[in-house]
């Protein structure tokens, strides 16, 4: 870490320190190297290249590719043509930078004409790639990017395997927070398993305007709001709610004892910056400034209920006479059974299984089927349940009611609401909060009302008893917020393969 700072700041340096010499040899006003924007403006038309080069400079992350590509241009202006120079164009830049400004053996010659002389084979490589990097940044970044489904959470609407794409222009693509990531990674690389990003270079946060805005029953993606902190052997687990069921201080040790008695290996303890949290889907439900209520699993917004998606399911209870024909289900009815629910009916004498409504109704209209149960949800003892906190006793099927933060509106803050939102005052919008002598403190101050800077949402699974959303963490902030997800490219069933008829097809609100 230390070396990278250093080579930044090197090379920030070098810049002032010698492109007025640089181009006073080159024949250019040697007082441009001392002027920001203006100074990289002349070096482009130096390296003589198009102008809106200088526009894609603007870009976080890209601008990092291109500016090593303009470095190694530049060298080669000089006479430095081996790949030693480019080599330490690129990854020591100021070196070369010094020595073409102050050595006179380094004379500006131009770079070669390309129409005269032919292009090496490992030139034309070089140039391929990084115009792919930079290409395939550029729409990662501004249009679409592609997500996989990776847990059940939203079956049946989506399903794993499912391959999306997911549109940042529909809510305004979000500029990235740490720009410096190794290309096509989000926060880690493949194989050696370790950060795909370094976090020197920090951003604020900022979004272009969008298409739109983000609507009730969108598939929206976002940065899991609890990813800031992560257990790396439980990535998928909200190291908050392991905390609570283990304890911080044994979830902090290298080792900690599970609820079974287990010891398992945390892996250590990693923290993300926003942009680099783990990427999730859930449906948008609760929109900012509604009140959201679900009650016997029916959601409420402002009191009244709001109509169910076809694709959501829950848990239940199937007692049947006999075992029922998977085939049947399957091929008939598009219902699945695993061999994990077929081995816990040989041992139970009842399938646990997820339905929609529509698979409940068939299911219970079989001969072979004694009843259909519902899997009742209670409240649990770790506290699982949004705000995590013994004043509330919610659960997955009656959860609420909650107000949702509205960017610019004002709410009274009390001790029994603050476990509402206090992770977003706190957390979300970088405020110190605390409570004293039952006093609440932000930012120094004793208040008793707080209003909010951003919007935020409310989001569950389609899966519903399935799902870690937002009953489990609590709301998604706008800044949190990716995409939408628009388009199935490919599907692929982890047991039997591709799956034909979700191939090209649109992801709708059911």
């Amino acid at each position: 870490m230390i070396i990278a700072y250093s080579i930044f700041f090197l090379t920030i340096l070098s810049y002032f320190a010698c492109l007025w010499k640089i181009f006073q040899k080159a024949g250019k006003p040697s007082w441009a190297g001392f002027v920001p924007i203006y100074n990289f403006i002349v070096w482009i038309r130096l390296i003589d290249k198009p102008w809106w080069w200088i526009i894609i400079l603007i870009v976080p992350g890209v601008n990092f590719v291109l500016l090593g590509a303009m470095h190694v241009e530049l060298v080669r202006a000089f006479g430095m043509r081996s790949m030693k120079d480019y080599l330490l164009a690129i990854f020591l830049p100021f070196a070369p930078i010094g020595m073409i400004a102050f050595k006179d053996d380094h004379k500006f010659i131009g770079l070669p004409d390309f129409k005269k002389e032919k292009k090496g084979r490992g030139r034309e490589w070089a140039e391929a790639i990084v115009f792919a990097v930079i290409a395939a940044t550029i729409i990662r970044t501004f249009t679409i990017e592609a997500f996989t489904i990776p847990t059940p959470s939203m079956e049946k609407s989506l399903l794993v395997g499912d391959y999306l794409f997911v549109s940042k222009l529909s809510y305004g693509p979000r500029l990235p927070m740490t720009p410096l990531t190794f290309p096509f990674t989000h926060h880690t690389i493949p194989l050696i398993n370790t950060k795909s990003y370094v976090e020197w270079q920090k951003l604020p946060y900022l979004r272009l305007p969008g298409l739109g805005e983000v609507e009730r029953y969108d598939a929206t993606v976002f940065n899991f709001p609890e990813g800031d902190t992560v257990v790396v052997n439980a990535q998928e687990s909200s190291y908050y709610q392991l905390s609570r069921q283990f304890g911080r201080e044994n979830m902090m040790k290298e080792r900690f004892l599970t609820g079974q008695g287990r010891m398992a290996e945390t892996g250590g303890i990693t923290v993300r910056p926003l942009d680099k949290k783990e990427n999730y889907i859930k449906r948008t439900l609760g929109l900012p400034g509604e009140e959201i209520s679900v009650v016997n699993r029916r959601v409420h917004i402002n009191g009244e209920q709001i109509r169910r998606p076809e694709g959501v399911q829950f848990i239940y209870d199937v007692y049947a006479k006999s075992p029922l024909s998977v085939e049947v289900l399957q091929e008939k009815y598009d219902i699945y059974i695993t061999e994990s629910e077929r081995q816990f009916y040989a041992m139970n004498r009842f399938y646990r299984m997820p339905l929609t409504d529509r698979e409940k109704e068939i299911i219970e209209g079989m001969s072979s089927v004694d009843s259909v149960a519902i899997e009742l949800k209670r409240p649990q003892a770790d506290l699982h349940i949004f705000p995590n906190h013994p004043s509330y006793s919610w659960t997955e099927d009656n959860f609420g009611p909650l107000w949702i933060p509205k960017a610019g509106e004002t709410i009274d803050l009390t001790l029994t609401n603050l476990p509402l939102y206090r992770r977003a005052i706190d957390v979300y919008e970088n405020n110190d909060l605390d409570v004293v002598e039952g006093k609440i403190i932000i930012n120094g101050s004793e208040t008793s009302s707080y209003t909010f800077k951003q919007d935020y949402y409310f989001l569950m699974g389609d899966n519903r008893h399935n799902s870690a959303d937002s009953r489990f963490w609590g709301f998604v902030p706008f800044d949190h917020i990716v995409g939408k997800a628009v388009f199935i490219w490919f599907s692929k069933d982890p047991e039997t393969g591709i799956r034909w008829s979700r191939l090209f097809s649109l992801v709708g609100d059911e």
